[in-house]
Order: structure tokens, then sequence, then C-alpha cells
């Protein structure tokens, strides 16, 4: 066996890039079925490290992109890594949309199990991963729509999907967070405990059309706690995703999910002054 195949034949590769301040890596993992994980790791910019934070993609979306998030959470300390899921990326996307519109193709990929279940391995995948390379306890999930429903579920959330979190994280994230529907129940968020931030926007509209304030039911549904929600201006929900004009909406979640951390660190929860822009509240 060559040098190259023995390298594969750990399941990692590695390729580093040099992106300004901070390195950026391609990382190859195997995950418990031994399926591979494409990941982006984002190195911290700081001399130690303060944690590890977890992204998880939107339906669609892949380990390429939220470069805003891991250059964030990079230059807060944290080693960030960006998850590629391959049952509920750009490819299987492409394959629910087959013979049906975009709302019909989106709506049956974001409510199929086992796209779930692949993203929960590839999340532990991504921890053990990080974890071996940062010596630090703390642990952030962060998703964004799929992701963000993930997040919830990891969380503790109820659902119709027959899925069981492990709450394996110290605190949660989750952008454009989905009410009740289709994934979640009535009362789903009440037993989460972690501390948990949800941000959505005045544009960030429900795929089925609902309005975005059906969006902040998890936050409202929660227990007190350590517990936040922003409310962004103007934000739609590819913004969050780092598409359209959001440059806006970066700065404001990157700025509030700095602030958060800083107050779980602090022990000190309550709601931090208000920003021009974005509405925040905390219990």
């Amino acid at each position: 066996m060559n040098r190259l195949s023995r390298f594969f034949s750990v399941g990692v590769l590695v390729l580093l890039i040099a992106m300004g301040a901070s390195a950026q890596e391609v990382v190859s993992l195997l995950r418990q079925d031994q399926k591979a994980v494409q990941v982006t790791a984002y190195s911290p910019k700081s001399a130690g490290c303060r944690g590890v934070a977890i992204v998880s993609p939107g339906a669609g979306g892949s380990e390429k992109g939220y470069q805003y998030l891991g250059e964030a959470m990079s230059s807060l300390g944290y080693l960030a890594v960006v998850v590629g899921h391959q049952e509920s990326g750009r490819r299987a996307l492409r394959e629910h949309l087959r013979g049906n519109g975009l709302r019909e193709g989106l709506s049956e990929l974001i409510t199929d199990p086992n796209a779930y279940r692949g993203r929960f391995m590839d999340i532990v995948a991504a921890k053990e991963w990080a974890a071996s390379k940062c010596n630090a306890p703390e642990s952030i999930l962060i998703g964004h729509s799929m992701g963000a429903a993930t997040t919830m579920m990891e969380a503790g959330a109820r659902n119709k999907l027959g899925l069981n979190g492990t709450d394996s994280f110290s605190a949660y994230i989750a952008l454009s967070p989905q009410g009740t529907g289709s994934i979640f129940p009535q009362n789903a968020w009440a037993d989460i405990k972690r501390p948990v931030l949800s941000l959505t926007g005045t544009r960030d509209d429900e795929l089925g059309g609902a309005s975005w304030e059906t969006r902040t039911e998890p936050y409202m549904n929660m227990p007190t706690g350590c517990k936040r929600l922003g409310v962004i201006d103007g934000a739609t929900h590819m913004n969050f995703a780092g598409h359209g004009m959001s440059r806006r909406t970066e700065a404001l979640t990157t700025q509030v999910i700095g602030s958060f951390l800083d107050g779980i660190h602090r022990g000190d929860c309550r709601t931090p002054k208000q920003s021009r822009g974005i509405d925040i509240q905390s219990k």
C-alpha cells in the first residue's frame, strides 16, 4: 500500500488552505456506518482553543458554504467545522426535486427521517474529530434551516419523525428554526434545558408560506434559562446562509452569537444592549 493509500485508509484527508489570518482545512472523515463525511474546518485565530463549533447547513447546502460563520467562530477562538450532509446535500435535493416542484421536493427532503439520521452521524464524526484537535470542554451546535431542525432535535425537541437527539452540546444556535408544522408538534421545545439562541428575520418566511413569526415559536415554548431570540429587520431566509444582500445579516448574526456565548461564559444571560436593525429578547 503506498503512502497516499495509507493516508486514505485512516479516513482523514487534510488540505491546508491559507485564508488571511486563519487556516482552513478541507477534511474527509468516516462516520460510524463507514460513509464519508466532508467537512471544512476553521482553526481558532486565538492562541488557545475555546471549544468546538459544529455548523449544520440547510437542505442542499454543503461544507463549502457558511464561510462567514466559520470565520466568525474562528475569530471567537473556536475550532469551527462546517459539515457536508450527503443525505440532504445538493445531490440529494436534486433527486427529491425530480418530478416535483421546489416546494414539494424540499418538503419531502426536510421530513425524511433517514436524512436526519445521516446528519446525526455526520455531526458525531465532526465533533469527535474536532475534539481530538481542541482540548476544551465547550461545544456549540449551529444549524440553519434543516440544520436548525437538526439542532433543535439534538437539543431535545420532540418531533413527528420519531427521532431522538442526545443533547451532547453545551449550547445551541438555530438560524431560521421551524415552528409547529410538518416536523415539530405543538410544545415540541418545552423540555430543552440548555442555552439556545434562535435567530430569524422579518422576511424569513416558512417554506409553506407561513409568516416568519412562526419561527419564534421554539423560543416562546422553551423554558427560561439562557434562551435568546433575535429578529433581524429585513433579513431573508437565504441571507442567513450567506446569499443575496447578506452582509448586514451576517454582521448582526455573528455579533449576537458572540454576545450570547460571552454571556454564557459570564453566567449572565440577560438581554444585551439593543443594536440597530435587530430586536433581541432573553429569558
